[in-house]
């Protein structure tokens, strides 16, 4: 591909996660989140795009050179001329410390560990048991199935940029996904976005604030300084959890059905 099918293919895919972007007014050497209004998750959501659309993996330790779209446009040109290696199983120095049982409220055992390559399966399996409000409101979009990309995405972190964590089940002999928290380190910053997501039949258990809370203390030794997420206003559990945990709730004033939440480490 030559550099304006790239820069046409990076385009698309900008306007896939942000479909009021008009990309004629983009200013190609100025920071794109200055430009668009892509959280963290939106960010990574890119990259996954253009995984899907191209078969690149641009590393985290790439992250420095793509704030802006020449950057971008750049950095997919040179992995396009050199394939990239293929990720370690596990991701790199998978956190073993982070892997440890975890008894429930309501008397329930789970394992909580950091997710792998490998879970692409109990992952997939996970989001479709969801309810479909349940989905919705993980999401923000409608949808039953995974695709391979954003399984990728979802399983295949670095534990550092991106931590994720499940919480399974035994069940004869293998693990059932039964709850799911991620964060995500916006680039140059000291602040994660979250996310998380727990089977309906295990809701009121505790699961969420284990979790949660797992993701707090590793956040907080990673020396990060704030953790935000982005919640929908009809979503009055998540709401309540996210004041319960310390966070400071606030609408969005560009979109009213959503509520920024925030706390500091």
């Amino acid at each position: 591909m030559d550099e304006r099918q790239i820069r046409q293919a990076v385009l698309e895919t900008l306007k896939s996660i942000a479909p009021e972007l008009d990309v004629g007014q983009l200013k190609p050497d100025q920071p794109l989140r200055r430009q668009v209004d892509l959280d963290s998750m939106d960010w990574q959501n890119v990259i996954a795009g253009l995984h899907e659309k191209l078969d690149v993996d641009i590393a985290p330790s790439d992250y420095g050179s793509i704030a802006t779209l020449d950057g971008l446009v750049g950095c997919v040109g040179e992995h396009l001329a050199v394939p990239a290696a293929a990720p370690a199983a596990g991701g790199t120095g998978y956190p073993c410390d982070l892997d440890h049982p975890c008894t429930l409220f309501d008397g329930r055992q789970v394992r909580i560990r950091p997710i792998r390559p490998d879970d692409a399966r109990i992952e997939a399996d996970f989001v479709r048991h969801l309810s479909t409000e349940s989905r919705y409101e993980r999401f923000m979009v409608s949808m039953n199935e995974l695709s391979p990309a954003k399984l990728k995405y979802l399983t295949n972190v670095d534990y550092q940029h991106h931590m994720a964590l499940v919480a399974t089940e035994a069940h004869s002999g293998s693990e059932i996904e039964v709850g799911v928290g991620r964060y995500v380190v916006g680039p140059g910053t000291t602040r994660c976005e979250f996310a998380i997501a727990v089977d309906d039949a295990w809701q009121g258990s505790g699961l969420a604030g284990s979790l949660m809370a797992a993701l707090i203390e590793d956040a907080r030794k990673k020396g990060l300084a704030e953790m935000e997420g982005f919640v929908l206003s009809s979503n009055h559990k998540m709401l309540k959890f996210a004041r319960q945990l310390g966070f400071s709730l606030e609408h969005d004033p560009d979109d009213w059905q959503t509520v920024h939440v925030l706390r500091k480490l």
